[in-house]
């Protein structure tokens, strides 16, 4: 299918919608309900986007955040890795945390995606270490 007006105007309006809705349906979930957000497999309906396109069009979704303020990076790296895997790349969705921050009252956590081993969303703070990547494995990965 030709990448044409209709394609992108469809992605934009889906995009739109899952960055107004995932708060609520993210919420106070677990970390296994919350990866549902980042499919290792799915379908390919905007197959022919330019990941530099979805990436743009990801962090102009949620440049104001009124809701997960404080999960920025989170409401991005899940949308990113989802409308990526829905184009058909095969993106890793990253966690890492602040070792200093073990022993804080508050965890200093922080995620990104990466695109044959490259940051497109975020990138990895300094001082992080990296504690879990979600990933299909090779095998069931679907390449642009």
């Amino acid at each position: 299918m030709a990448v044409g007006p209709l394609l992108r105007a469809l992605f934009r309006a889906h995009l739109w919608a899952s960055a107004r809705l995932m708060p609520a349906l993210v919420g106070k979930r677990d970390f296994e309900a919350v990866l549902k957000w980042a499919p290792l497999t799915s379908s390919t309906p905007y197959r022919g986007l330019p990941s530099a396109y979805i990436v743009a069009s990801v962090n102009r979704a949620v440049r104001h955040p009124w809701l997960m303020r404080d999960r920025r990076c989170l409401r991005e790296g899940l949308l990113a890795h989802r409308f990526l895997r829905l184009a058909g790349f095969d993106p890793d969705l990253r966690f890492g945390v602040d070792p200093q921050s073990l022993h804080a009252p508050r965890l200093s956590a922080h995620c990104w995606v990466c695109l044959e081993g490259r940051p497109v969303v975020s990138d990895s703070l300094p001082g992080m270490v990296e504690i879990y990547r979600h990933h299909a494995e090779p095998g069931k990965a679907r390449a642009a």
